[in-house]
């Protein structure tokens, strides 16, 4: 495969990437301590943590993409490596969608404090997400092992 093709999706894995880490640094702390209505400042808090723990899965399933199209680099695209980093993007996606369901709740109690119904809808939004990648990342690990499996038979078969 041509260098080119995986180097601009290396770029986008880090564009990625980027502004979520901005958001961390600078987003996330200034909604902790500058709430819009201090009443709900205590419901913000587990908000505020559980999008800080989902970070980390993120940042753990972007790895493995940045692994995955370096072993389509070398050509070894089609091993069990690349369905392991499949897996683990997999896994990754579950996470942060569990996560986000048990955020749920507090997102139920703000929107109702604010009375704001959308904003249930758009929490949602994270949940549905993370599930299609995940999905997606399980039909393609389940693909490439068939296609692995049927490289193995016909290197035996030659």
């Amino acid at each position: 495969m041509k260098r080119g093709s995986t180097i601009f999706l290396k770029i986008a894995v880090f564009l990625i990437g980027t502004p979520v880490l901005a958001l961390c640094i600078f987003g996330l702390p200034w909604l902790a301590n500058n709430p819009v209505n201090p009443d709900y400042a205590h419901i913000l808090y587990p908000i505020v943590i559980i999008m800080y723990v989902s970070v980390i899965p993120f940042f753990a399933a972007l790895y493995q993409a940045f692994r995955l199209l370096s072993y389509i680099d070398k050509d070894n695209a089609f091993s069990n490596i690349s369905v392991r980093a499949l897996k683990k993007i997999k896994y990754c996606a579950i996470t942060i969608s569990a996560l986000y369901v048990v955020m749920m709740p507090f997102v139920y109690l703000v929107a109702e404090k604010d009375d704001a119904p959308g904003l249930i809808i758009i929490g949602m939004v994270p949940v549905f997400a993370s599930m299609v990648i995940a999905v997606f990342s399980a039909v393609l690990q389940r693909l490439l092992q068939q296609a692995i499996d049927i490289k193995s038979e016909n290197d035996l078969i030659v």
